[in-house]
């Protein structure tokens, strides 16, 4: 149903395509039953259970895109996957790494939506102030910090901070001015 939509064009869709489609959804569903396992077992999951699959899916890959012309559009869909393929297979060497990159899509939707905003900064000052802040308030969410919690602290202890401990403001060592106190 996927390809067809993306197809677009409501014409019959290639078997091809959906096969290797198919084969995806299966290491796909593997993966969604994965999530929330530790690096090393998902991994070794991955190992026993997508490894096997990844190979199957890229040789049956490799023999049908050799039956297609280069001109096909299913064929220019295989190779741009087959050029990327050791990309797509690094899941299974890092339990880390996730299949998808809906995260990183997550991630950077802020900055999509803010995209055209920022093109009213009023100056080139003012885009490189919203850039800086931007930064600051991206760094806190990696730290795990609230954001905004963590820029009123900030600006209500800078000006009574010794220059030699501001440091200890920065996201990745900061510590609310409360829990401060009570240290």
């Amino acid at each position: 149903e996927r390809v067809r939509k993306k197809n677009g064009k409501g014409g019959a869709i290639s078997p091809v395509a959906l096969e290797a489609v198919r084969r995806i959804d299966e290491i796909f569903a593997i993966e969604r039953d994965l999530y929330g396992l530790p690096p090393d077992q998902r991994l070794a999951e991955r190992q026993r259970l997508c490894a096997p699959l990844v190979e199957e899916l890229h040789a049956y890959m490799m023999t049908e895109r050799e039956k297609l012309s280069r001109h096909a559009p299913v064929a220019k869909a295989m190779n741009y996957m087959l050029a990327r393929w050791t990309g797509f297979a690094a899941f299974l060497e890092d339990g880390r790494i996730c299949l998808s990159n809906n995260a990183a899509e997550r991630a950077l939707r802020g900055i999509a939506l803010g995209r055209k905003a920022w093109l009213f900064a009023g100056s080139d000052r003012g885009a490189r102030r919203a850039a800086f802040m931007y930064t600051l308030i991206v760094s806190a969410k990696l730290n795990d910090i609230d954001p905004q919690a963590w820029l009123a602290d900030v600006l209500a202890r800078i000006a009574d901070m010794p220059q030699n401990r501001l440091k200890e403001l920065l996201p990745w060592t900061w510590a609310p001015q409360a829990m401060t106190k009570a240290a």
